[in-house]
């Protein structure tokens, strides 16, 4: 499969605030926006056909002042699925995608650079009951409510429904913006149970929160007749760690209650995940694994716009492979769709804080949050602490946005 992976994507009010500083006048400012190179795109998954094609093109364009298309480096066909970077403005990735679709042969190429160009726009607003959520802005926050006796983190803590529910309420209070109740511990090891099993310990605790808090409630199951239920107890998001991998009728249950879904990145099972994962390419195979999830979700009759992913952190990953998936988050926007990250106390934060516990971990957890923020990777990220993590994106979001930088920038302003 044929992808462009957005290498750099400057927000052009970057360069605006470079132009500011140099005094250049708004007509100049505007022309060099559309002028200068702003996009790096890597091509992986190229078959010789599409190689041809690139190289042909940008040898007939390399005459001086020919500046029809972006530039062109290749990789090498013969070691592996070709690969390639292309750098230039949008309207020679526009002309390149215009050109590519002209031949039939090339439709993959065609598509995955007008996904990878659209990729370095925010998704399109995701509705989720009567609450509409805008990207590009901010990070939002979902709330986890384990009610297991053996989650990793906090199993057993909210034995009853009552105990669950004033939790999930203090998590509202506290500015969740979703709420993520779960019945079944997913954490590596772990046993499944059943469906009625699960049921009975999510169900009281869904009426409890939909009773007392408009904040929009989700579910984390794998299971088609938990999803079934739950959905007719007012959730309208289903999280699942499989990404659509395990039971077959779930997207079906999903998308006729017309609801949403979190599709994550898994390698093999819970019980086993951890005992020797192993990639040849992690940032391919996640999305490969995802891409399936997403085409079995719109096949089912779900809308594309109402599905989110997930790397699926500490899912059959070494602590090198969940580093590297969170410095490479942007590579899951070539997928177009809102990136929800699950990083709360998990156990690669507690190896590089020196074995901490999971109670422990919230210095580490706030670092991740507000690393994957400032990377601009993640628009949801799912924690046991919901407070905390809000200040930790208050700060970051605030450095990110500032453009106070004197009276030569013009009007200043702080995005909150």
């Amino acid at each position: 499969m044929i992808r462009a992976h957005p290498l750099v994507a400057e927000h052009p009010e970057a360069l605006e605030l470079a132009f500011q500083r140099m005094g250049l006048p708004t007509p100049a400012r505007e022309y060099l926006l559309e002028k200068l190179p702003q996009y790096q795109l890597l091509l992986t998954g190229l078959t010789k056909v599409e190689g041809r094609f690139l190289k042909g093109l940008f040898e007939a364009s390399a005459a001086p002042g020919r500046e029809e298309f972006p530039g062109y480096v290749s990789g090498d066909l013969r070691t592996r699925p070709g690969s390639g970077l292309l750098t230039g403005r949008r309207e020679q990735f526009e002309r390149l995608i215009a050109a590519a679709r002209a031949d039939p042969r090339l439709a993959e190429l065609a598509g995955a650079l007008s996904r990878g160009l659209g990729s370095v726009a925010a998704p399109a607003p995701l509705t989720l009951g009567g609450t509409t959520f805008i990207f590009g802005a901010r990070t939002h926050v979902m709330g986890v409510v384990n009610v297991t006796p053996d989650s990793f983190s906090d199993g057993g803590r909210y034995p009853s429904a009552e105990a669950a529910i004033a939790h999930g309420l203090r998590l509202a209070e506290a500015g969740a913006d979703v709420l993520d109740v779960g019945g079944e511990s997913t954490r590596p090891g772990s046993q499944p149970v059943s469906a009625e099993e699960e049921l009975a310990r999510v169900l009281p605790v869904l009426e409890g929160l939909r009773a007392r808090t408009p904040v929009p409630l989700s579910v984390d199951t794998t299971k088609a007749a938990v999803a079934r239920e739950v959905l007719k107890a007012g959730v309208v998001l289903i999280n699942d760690i499989s990404g659509f991998h395990f039971d077959a009728e779930l997207p079906r249950v999903v998308a006729e209650a017309g609801a949403a879904c979190c599709l994550m990145h898994i390698q093999g099972i819970p019980q086993s995940m951890q005992q020797a994962p192993h990639y040849e390419d992690i940032l391919d195979e996640v999305l490969t694994f995802l891409e399936e999830g997403v085409a079995r979700a719109v096949a089912a009759g779900i809308a594309r716009e109402s599905i989110l992913v997930d790397p699926g952190i500490g899912f059959g990953k070494t602590l090198g492979h969940n580093l590297f998936l969170l410095r490479r988050l942007r590579d899951l926007r070539v997928l177009g769709l809102p990136v929800l990250v699950g990083t709360s106390r998990k156990g690669f934060l507690g190896a590089l804080t020196g074995g901490k516990p999971a109670s422990e971990r919230l210095a580490a957890t706030l670092g991740s949050v507000a690393t994957v923020a400032a990377l601009g990777g993640a628009d949801f990220v799912r924690v046991h602490d919901v407070a905390e993590a809000r200040d930790a994106l208050a700060v970051t979001e605030a450095i990110r946005g500032a453009t106070d930088g004197g009276a030569l920038y013009g009007r200043s302003r702080v995005v909150l």
